[in-house]
């Protein structure tokens, strides 16, 4: 017996929202930092690049990378994304999924690392995970894991052609 929530298919829909909050959540600081405002920077914002390249690409550019991984996620569940072919969107994101999980995930194992002193930092980043602000890398890396796990849900969702949407 399929209930009022899965007969709107919110059920298999729900990951490609999370996942667009996520890349959402992960582009906006982005778009600040390069205006110059330090707020969450995982680190001393002060020694962060301005006015370069380097900070135009790592910030404006990842920023603008997030947004486009917002869109894709909203059109593995969104009726619209349902005019390209699944495999077209759904592989590159599940790519993208394992990348994203892998990647918060060996955050956390090096920090688990570190505090059980298995590994030490180097010289050079020393100081660097001492201050203060580098405290916001534990949220910066759990989004990482939540947009990765969510969007390679969202993406299998897609590929066994579980996504219904309540708008179709």
């Amino acid at each position: 017996m399929e209930t009022a929530l899965t007969e709107h298919g919110r059920r298999s829909s729900w990951p490609g929202y999370v996942a667009a909050a996520a890349a959402l959540g992960y582009a906006a600081p982005h778009f600040w930092w390069g205006a110059g405002i330090g707020a969450t920077f995982p680190g001393d914002f002060a020694e962060a690049p301005h006015g370069t390249w380097e900070a135009a690409i790592g910030y404006g550019g990842m920023g603008v990378v997030a947004v486009f991984g917002a869109l894709i996620s909203l059109l593995l569940v969104h009726p619209r994304g349902r005019r390209i072919p699944a495999r077209l969107l759904a592989v590159p994101a599940a790519v993208a999924a394992v990348g994203m999980t892998l990647w918060g995930f060996t955050y956390f194992a090096l920090q688990y690392l570190l505090a059980a002193d298995r590994v030490v930092s180097a010289p050079a980043f020393a100081a660097k995970d001492a201050h203060p602000q580098a405290a916001w890398g534990l949220f910066w890396y759990a989004l990482f894991v939540v947009w990765g796990l969510a969007l390679g849900l969202a993406a299998r969702n897609r590929l066994r052609g579980k996504v219904r949407c309540c708008c179709a």
